[in-house]
């Protein structure tokens, strides 16, 4: 796919032609052919008024939730959403007020960050635990900032983002007693539940919450899966109606309570007609995954890939080469052309840190790794 002058993000956003971008969430392969030829109908009758949320719409959450993710959902439980960054931050909105806590658990998704900023809440941090090169919750922090009376809410990535990671049972049911005993609200970002690897199964948080006295909501999305970020939509699930109430009155102030009518349609057809193309997109990530694992073994050997099990951005802890995580990307960037995240973007606990997207043809990702070792064996013959 030649995605340059297409206005993309992702390709567009750097004006040197050179820059092979692996850094945004966005993979380089069309999105499911049905999903095109949906949009396609849906466009073709040439009137574009007001829409109505289709039926089909909760109708199809429901049976895909059911046989991706063995957990069964109504229709009442549903609410949808314009996209989940929008849904996230009128959730909070909803419930959280002015010098209450927001508890996050760094590294973290960086829009995380933004939210919190730009709503005004006060930030804690519950840091993950890395030891051993894979990631854990700190339980005893999470007590103790869940304990404070002015934490309300608990953002939780769930596969989690930009560690890889997939959450347990036995983990989920620790937060949700934990936030229970407490009265901390949990709010799920599932955006990446699809994309979980073999030996590994995504646990919906809903399916925790229900055994608990607890408040939680869990959102979710086609749009990683099926690559339509272009195409926002979302829905929430709970079965609490007033909190879904309460965030659809959020939607209204905001002027976004109706999804839009192609994202509707792009989500409908994925969830009826995708399962084969995102079993296979799932074969050709992990395959990508261990290309990158036997790459950076023979090349690259000081560096530390942490466990992929879920997304296909992959997170490296570059901490043998004496650089920060600015330092570094900045050096990938101006010196050959490789456009990656920084771990600091995603908090403070990402120091040392790179992700990388691996969401592309293999070639694509062939190239990216070899001007990473380019990079980084210069940066070893200078230390």
């Amino acid at each position: 796919m030649n995605r340059r002058g297409t206005d993309s993000v992702k390709w567009d956003l750097a004006t040197d032609a050179e820059v092979l971008p692996m850094w945004v969430a966005d993979m380089d392969f069309k999105t499911a052919s049905e999903i095109t030829e949906a949009i396609l109908k849906k466009v073709s009758h040439g009137v574009f008024g007001y829409g109505l949320t289709p039926s089909d719409f909760f109708d199809t959450i429901i049976d895909w939730w059911k046989e991706i993710h063995h957990f069964k959902i109504k229709k009442d439980w549903i609410l949808p959403g314009p996209g989940m960054i929008p849904t996230l931050s009128a959730i909070l909105r909803t419930f959280v007020k002015s010098g209450e806590n927001i508890i996050i658990q760094p590294p973290v998704y960086n829009h995380f960050y933004d939210f919190v900023e730009n709503c005004g809440f006060t930030m804690v941090e519950n840091n993950l635990i890395y030891q051993n090169g894979n990631y854990h919750i700190d339980f005893d922090d999470l007590e103790l900032k869940a304990s404070d009376p002015k934490s309300k809410f608990l953002l939780l990535c769930n596969p989690h983002n930009p560690v890889g990671k997939v959450w347990q049972r036995n983990e989920m049911e620790r937060i949700a007693e934990i936030c229970s005993k407490h009265k901390v609200m949990v709010v799920s970002d599932e955006i990446h539940a699809d994309l979980v690897f073999e030996d590994h199964e995504h646990i919906p948080f809903v399916s925790i919450a229900e055994y608990y006295d607890l408040e939680s909501v869990t959102c979710g999305s086609p749009c990683k899966t099926f690559n339509l970020a272009g195409l926002p939509i979302s829905y929430v699930i709970s079965e609490n109606e007033e909190i879904l109430n309460k965030i659809h009155r959020t939607f209204e102030i905001q002027e976004t309570s109706y999804p839009n009518p192609i994202a509707a349609t792009a989500l409908i057809a994925a969830y009826k007609s995708g399962k084969e193309w995102m079993e296979e997109l799932k074969i050709y990530l992990y395959q990508n995954y261990q290309y990158l694992l036997e790459f950076v073994k023979n090349n690259l050997p000081e560096i530390k890939v942490i466990p992929l099990e879920a997304t296909y951005l992959v997170w490296l802890d570059c901490h043998s080469l004496n650089k920060t995580s600015e330092e570094l990307s900045k050096i990938l960037l101006e010196e050959e052309k490789l456009w990656v995240n920084p771990g600091t973007m995603y908090g403070a606990a990402g120091e040392g840190f790179l992700r990388i997207n691996i969401g592309c043809p293999r070639e694509v990702l062939s190239e990216g790794l070899n001007r990473l070792k380019s990079a980084f064996v210069k940066i070893k013959n200078t230390n």
